[in-house]
């Protein structure tokens, strides 16, 4: 781990990524609530939302929208993703190398590995050489952590997820996404296992704004440094508000009720 606090992918130390990568790992359907979140043109303007420290995008989608926000939103490079039409173990494609990705302006990389998928021994092989390549260009690295495949019954136990920080730890990434693993205690343990690598919670299925914001509240003080989110904000219709609950939250270290009414001015 390279120090980051002071890349573009972080703001007073803290993340939020505003994660984008829906179309191609669960496809049209996420974008049925909100028909407007289908055009990458709405969701860059939402990613210009100061609260928002980078926007995680696959590479089409980069290069036909970044370059008219270059200015305004910092790009996250996701390198690797599947579509949901895959049936097979759990697996993720590498759809572009962090050379062409630093070409269109990324900032830093983002990178799934399926810990206990069959094929985890390949992605933790193309993880070392996106990792070293990002290195070579002081990009911050994050991972998709997420233990998945059929060796796990159940990949949502507060023992697997803290596996997968550390795994993100012990392959060298900046900061490892994971789910939230259920309880403020089971988080400190994550967080503990990740050492200096920076935890990020998932931000999962969209709930109401109050459930929402009262979980990364309790990540944010159990010691996690941030969030990357999707459908909890592009699935709302004023995406804004929520991210100024999250700003409040994450960078402010207010209060739930402080921050619920921030999405209501």
């Amino acid at each position: 781990m390279r120090p980051i606090d002071d890349s573009p992918l972080t703001r007073d130390g803290k993340v939020l990524i505003l994660a984008y990568d829906h179309g191609l790992e669960h496809g049209p359907v996420d974008f049925e609530a909100v028909p407007e979140s289908a055009d990458p043109e709405h969701v860059f303007e939402v990613a210009t939302h100061p609260a928002v420290t980078s926007l995680a995008v696959q590479k089409g989608v980069a290069e036909a929208y970044y370059p008219d926000y270059a200015e305004d939103v910092t790009l996250l490079a996701k390198l690797n993703g599947t579509s949901n039409l895959w049936m097979g173990e759990p697996d993720s494609a590498v759809n572009w190398s962090v050379e062409y990705a630093d070409e269109i302006g990324a900032d830093s990389i983002g990178f799934t590995l399926y810990g206990g998928s069959n094929h985890e021994i390949e992605m933790a092989e193309e993880f070392r050489d996106a990792h070293e390549a990002a290195r070579e260009r002081d990009m911050p690295v994050v991972m998709w952590s997420y233990p998945r495949g059929q060796g796990l019954k159940n990949d949502k136990k507060p023992g697997t997820i803290a596996y997968a920080a550390r795994q993100a730890l012990e392959l060298g990434a900046d900061v490892a996404k994971v789910k939230y693993p259920g309880s403020p205690e089971a988080m400190e343990e994550v967080v503990e296992m990740a050492g200096r690598t920076k935890v990020i919670m998932s931000g999962g299925s969209k709930t109401s704004d109050r459930e929402f914001l009262e979980t990364v509240k309790a990540a944010m003080d159990a010691g996690a440094s941030g969030l990357a989110v999707g459908r909890n904000v592009f699935q709302r219709e004023n995406p804004e508000a929520i991210l100024d609950g999250l700003e409040e939250i994450i960078f402010e270290e207010s209060s739930v009720e402080t921050a619920l009414a921030a999405t209501e001015q």
